[in-house]
């Protein structure tokens, strides 16, 4: 089903892993086993941990829910992401950039780029954060340290991409570690945890941006871009009974890897609901749950708190300069140096986060978090259609393209989060309306329908000519 394109994103490693043919079950699984790790990470980075500890210190386990549903999410929609990569051989900005016409391409990549920079934003702070907790670096120097470094771990990259996957590994193994201790010494209620499970409830306006903001930081938009590339770095064969192997094995290292983020991911917010909520204290910053976790459970519990906080930001910024590198290269098909594209994508992030720690001075580390995630919640449908659109393209999928329910459940995923979206920008303008003139809104409104109806109606693609990659 591959398509005969030989442009592709991350071209130092595709294909650059051997799977073997025959031999023991075991070794086949985990000769794929390694791209579900990298997407996990994802899913307990440090946008994750203000989300969380915002939801459980202001609203116990009630919403728990909201976790356990977006990782149901985010386990449906990653495998969709394996599949479109195993069955065109494409990741998902080669996929939009081919399916639609040019400007909406152009404007896909730019709402992705937008939520990439939110996402580094919260995983360079995070890192910074944890340094200073560990080491008492300032934050200011932390940021630079974590451009640095994560430089110097992509660099393992030219040793086999297998390298990258045991540093990744390493990492979500000592986030799990860490937080199974503190589960252990937080003794939190289980009925309660139960309940918060499976009982969907919004106590107020503020719990739905927070909610918002748990589902942007779980449903990440630029992991789908990630996967749909990094599941191509097997050389796992063309024909349509190895393809459908491939699909498999991928499935059941998405589902296993993603189930231990969601372990971790629910155990933050358990965390801050059984010490905090139940203290009655709102954690506002990291600093302050490091601070009252060792007041309250011990130094051990605080200095573990900050290792895996340091675990999360390290893992999820080599994930998310991948994925910037991915999506730079798939939207534009911009050939540049890897060292230079990655360095481009550590700027987008460490410039901001520097701007944004010298305004705040530091201060309100978990409101931070918490916005940067709803941004990326904002740019979820934007990913998620195309994703489901492709994927069900008979066209391009041939046999493995998606059954008429499951692109049905897609479309249903998309469109209830792009009308919880409305409804969070529609409560924001009603409680700032002194802030948010109403012109404003009704311009920005026009221009987004006119720039629909002008790609729809009037856009005509120039012929393209052939470039030397293609």
């Amino acid at each position: 089903m591959s398509n005969q394109d030989t442009f592709r994103s991350l071209p130092e490693v595709h294909q650059s892993i051997p799977i073997p043919k025959g031999g023991p079950w075991l070794r086949r699984v985990l000769a794929f086993a390694g791209p579900g790790f990298l997407v996990s990470v994802g899913y307990m980075d440090p946008g994750n941990w203000g989300t969380d500890l915002a939801g459980g210190s202001k609203y116990g386990y009630a919403l728990l829910w909201v976790i356990f549903l977006s990782n149901i999410m985010a386990q449906f929609l990653q495998v969709l992401c394996a599949k479109l990569g195993l069955v065109t051989g494409k990741d998902l900005a080669m996929a939009c950039r081919d399916y639609y016409k040019r400007p909406a391409a152009i404007a896909l990549w730019i709402l992705c780029e937008i939520a990439i920079i939110a996402c580094d934003l919260a995983e360079v702070v995070g890192s910074a954060v944890a340094l200073n907790l560990l080491f008492g670096i300032p934050l200011e120097l932390g940021v630079l340290i974590t451009g640095l470094d994560v430089l110097l771990l992509l660099g393992f990259m030219k040793f086999g991409f297998r390298k990258i996957e045991a540093i990744i590994v390493t990492l979500v193994l000592t986030i799990f570690g860490c937080f199974v201790y503190e589960m252990f010494v937080a003794q939190p209620d289980w009925g309660g945890v139960v309940k918060g499970m499976f009982t969907p409830n919004l106590p107020d306006k503020e719990a739905l941006l927070i909610s918002l903001g748990i589902l942007g930081a779980t449903v990440m938009p630029h992991n789908l871009y990630l996967h749909s590339s990094i599941v191509q770095t097997r050389k796992s064969g063309d024909s349509p009974s190895e393809i459908k192997e491939a699909i498999n094995f991928n499935r059941t290292d998405t589902m296993f890897a993603l189930s231990l983020a969601f372990f971790v991911n629910a155990a933050i917010l358990i965390l801050a609901a059984a010490v905090f909520y139940k203290s009655g204290v709102v954690v506002e910053e990291l600093q302050e749950g490091h601070r009252l976790l060792g007041t309250m459970l011990g130094g051990a519990s605080a200095t573990l708190f900050a290792v895996a906080l340091l675990a999360s930001g390290q893992s999820s910024t080599i994930t998310g300069t991948l994925a910037g590198q991915i999506v730079m290269e798939g939207f534009m098909r911009w050939r540049i140096k890897p060292w230079l594209r990655r360095i481009i994508t550590r700027c987008l992030a460490i410039v901001p986060a520097i701007i944004v720690i010298n305004a705040s001075g530091g201060k309100d580390t978990v409101q931070l978090l918490v916005i940067s995630q709803v941004v990326l919640s904002m740019q979820l449908p934007f990913a998620i259609f195309p994703l489901v659109m492709v994927t069900s393209d008979r066209r391009r999928m041939g046999e493995f393209a998606n059954k008429a329910w499951v692109a049905a459940l897609g479309y249903l995923m998309c469109l209830v989060i792009g009308g919880l979206n409305v409804y969070l920008l529609y409560q924001t303008y009603q409680d700032h309306q002194d802030l948010i003139p109403s012109a404003l809104v009704v311009g920005f409104l026009t221009a987004v329908a006119a720039f629909t109806v002008w790609v729809t109606f009037f856009y005509k693609a120039k012929p393209a000519s052939p470039s030397p990659s293609e």
